[in-house]
């Protein structure tokens, strides 16, 4: 929905359906209720997540034509869609397999290009649409310096491709459309300092060749494409998790002339952990996290501030007597609206100030709340499912509103 600070959604990928008729119904069922219970009186965007099988049966003319009808009348639109989870996302295994395929796959190149020709189809006239996806690949199936690099270069040239048809589309009267990349710990881009090492060292390099060949640009026309078509996809929670202070994230991408395409919304789990006494009953609740569908990276506060990085809970709860770690901060999405789970908190403080700052200083057009995790969440937390977005969007509007 459209706010004087920005559109503003939640993500889809809260819903089952890998197919496009089973997700299409989840739609059906529960936006026109969250509608009607947070802006009831004006058009209602929609965060798309569509899975490779889903965007392949959307991408035809009839499937698309029935959706565009179904978002007249119940006068919804889409401005954005997550581009990250090209497979199966709900009821099964998902782990690392959320990176899969990476973008140094020719199938990573073709799904995020369809579904911007779906999004730009879906898009009301005059409006920017963006399509967060992966930060390039994994970072654990490629522990040799070797590998990292063959899988960066591949991946950045792969990238490209697709910016060459966004740079393409809006040359030819489309929309203006851009790749939100979306770092993430473990992910190949997992912090700041990462994605901007990246996009200086290895995407505008080759952009501002390729595109030169391709479209006749100067250094400085390549640069402007690159930057206008690729953002950065900010995951308060994933930012969060890698202790990164939000405002000084926001002051170097600002430095760096870097924009932000979509900031989702999103609070990771963390705790101190004392020396003494308390120290089980906090790994104890911990546990109560520790579910087997989605990585749940943890990343560790050490007493000299340097940082412990497990692949996921299990392996942090297994280094739990470890009495050199003061801190733990747990990727898994929690609720916005809560900021106390019992003895855990969450980075809830973090999404205040970045939307204090959005509504000081805008920095996006694009606000989304991404809490993804509501069938997996411990049985006490778990309430129905859209009254709960609709509470955490009336949470966020009254942050945006109290700034």
């Amino acid at each position: 929905m459209y706010t004087p600070f920005g559109h503003l959604s939640y993500c889809s990928n809260i819903h089952a359906g890998e197919n496009w008729g089973e997700h299409f119904s989840q739609l059906k069922k529960y936006i026109p209720a969250v509608k009607a219970q947070v802006q009831p009186d004006a058009p209602f965007g929609i965060g798309l997540r569509l899975s490779n099988l889903a965007s392949l049966e959307l991408s035809k003319e009839p499937a698309l034509e029935e959706f565009r009808d179904w978002l007249t009348t119940n006068d919804c639109y889409v401005f954005t869609m997550n581009g990250f989870p090209y497979g199966g996302f709900h009821g099964e295994r998902v782990k690392d397999q959320v990176h899969t395929p990476d973008w140094a796959t020719a199938e990573r190149v073709a799904y995020t290009i369809r579904l911007f020709r779906i999004l730009a189809a879906l898009l009301p006239a005059g409006m920017e649409g963006g399509i967060s996806t992966s930060p390039l690949s994994y970072k654990l199936w490629h522990r040799c310096v070797e590998e990292h690099n063959a899988v960066m270069e591949s991946a950045t040239l792969n990238m490209l491709l697709v910016v060459e048809q966004l740079i393409s589309i809006h040359r030819n009267g489309g929309p203006l459309l851009h790749l939100d990349v979306e770092p993430e710990p473990d992910g190949v881009l997992e912090n700041s300092k990462e994605y901007i090492d990246w996009y200086f060292q290895h995407l505008l390099p080759a952009g501002v060749m390729m595109f030169g060949e391709k479209f006749g640009m100067s250094e400085e026309e390549a640069i402007a494409a690159i930057k206008q078509h690729v953002q950065l996809c900010y995951d308060v929670c994933h930012f969060a998790v890698s202790y990164e202070d939000p405002l000084v994230v926001l002051e170097r991408l600002h430095y760096f002339g870097l924009r932000i395409g979509k900031v989702q919304i999103s609070a990771a789990l963390k705790a101190l952990l004392p020396k003494d006494g308390g120290r089980q009953q906090i790994v104890d609740a911990f546990k109560d996290f520790n579910e087997s569908t989605y990585l749940h990276q943890v990343i560790a506060r050490r007493s000299d501030d340097k940082k412990i990085h497990y692949p996921d809970l299990p392996e942090a709860l297994a280094d739990a007597e470890n009495m050199d770690v003061e801190e733990w901060r747990a990727h898994f999405h929690v609720p916005v609206f809560v900021k106390d789970f019992g003895v855990l908190s969450s980075t809830r403080d973090d999404i205040s100030r970045v939307l204090a700052r959005q509504a000081a200083k805008p920095f996006t057009r694009h606000l989304e709340v991404e809490t993804y995790t509501w069938d997996v969440l411990p049985q006490g937390l778990k309430q129905e499912m859209g009254a709960s977005i609709a509470r955490e969007m009336k949470w966020v509007l009254q942050q945006l509103e109290l700034s």
